[in-house]
């Protein structure tokens, strides 16, 4: 990693901001991203769950003790961004190649193609691949309830079927990057179109949006209705600047598979749509003090998306309907 932030081949994070609006274009509209997802060649047209029951097939007893829990284990709520979910690494000789293979599979189905280069190059970079990383299996696959969910340093994914329609994706995700130098981040493309709203805001709505202070990382409890919600309304926004915040929340959502995204947009209609939600924009941890700000925040009463850039990326998303 370069940590010469006055090199000239690094192009300012300012440049970078300007740019974000081409960028976020072409993610929402189908350039590096697209929320209707296209696989790379050969990808597995199968679902995610259909991999996962044949993963779970695979399992031998003594497999079975390890990486099997009932459904409503604590285990399947807990919200970390550097923990294993099982005591085993997908890499240990425990699993089978085919095995390993079965997880990588599960990982594609339930990303983008973009989404997953953008997730090994993470794992690759933050613990030295996937092997690293650990994976549970709640449940019966073909029941009623079930999930899939794999954990490691900077990673939460899971895979459910959509049988919990209160919450997307089965429960909360966590992602993020080590990269210190914010710009080489697989994940900064965010922040750039992140700042892409507030610098369309004026200097009123501006002075709403800005906060000194960040709430701490993991706070992304559901609020519900009548919750609140820090930052500047997206009902207090014009058309223009509505339309910016819609195409924010597909950036984020655009290295997710299509029908985890249909079901966060079934959510976000049935509790108020876009106009519930916030956003907030944090001064501490300015990286370069360049007013890039790199802790945001996106909230509703059923949608939290935290993101904490300095001094490496940590992100953690909760949505769903609060019970």
């Amino acid at each position: 990693m370069n940590n010469d932030r006055s090199s000239a081949s690094q192009i300012a994070r300012r440049d970078f901001v300007k740019l974000g609006g081409a960028v976020a274009a072409g993610v929402a509209t189908g350039g590096l991203l697209n929320t209707r997802f296209v696989h790379a060649a050969g990808a597995s047209n199968v679902s995610a769950e259909s991999v996962v029951g044949e993963l779970y097939a695979s399992l031998t007893d003594a497999q079975k003790q390890v990486v099997c829990r009932r459904y409503d284990h604590a285990d399947r709520s807990k919200i970390n961004a550097n923990w294993h979910v099982s005591k085993v690494t997908i890499g240990d000789s425990l699993f089978s190649k085919h095995q390993r293979t079965l997880v990588d599979q599960i990982v594609r189905n339930i990303t983008s193609s973009d989404g997953y280069d953008r997730l090994q190059e993470q794992m690759e970079y933050d613990d030295g691949g996937m092997d690293s990383y650990s994976f549970a299996l709640f449940g019966e696959p073909g029941s009623d309830q079930f999930q899939f969910e794999m954990t490691g340093r900077h990673l939460t994914m899971r895979a459910d079927g959509n049988h919990d329609d209160k919450a997307a994706f089965g429960g909360p995700l966590v992602y993020g990057h080590a990269q210190e130098y914010l710009p080489d981040s697989v994940f900064f493309y965010q922040t750039q179109q992140a700042n892409e709203v507030f610098q369309a805001l004026d200097p009123e709505q501006a002075k709403l949006a800005l906060r000194k202070k960040a709430p701490s990382e993991t706070a992304v409890q559901l609020q519900g209705e009548g919750g609140r919600f820090p930052g500047i309304g997206v009902d207090q926004l014009s058309a223009d600047q509505k339309e910016l915040v819609q195409s924010t929340l597909k950036t984020l959502l655009a290295p997710y598979r299509e029908s985890d995204v249909d079901e966060v947009m079934k959510i976000l209609k049935e509790t108020g749509g876009m106009d519930q939600l916030h956003m907030a924009f944090y001064q501490e941890e300015d990286v370069d003090n360049d007013q890039v700000w790199d802790i945001w925040r996106v909230e509703g009463p059923s949608l939290v998306w935290h993101f904490r850039g300095a001094p490496h990326v940590h992100a953690y998303i909760n949505i769903g309907v609060k019970a």
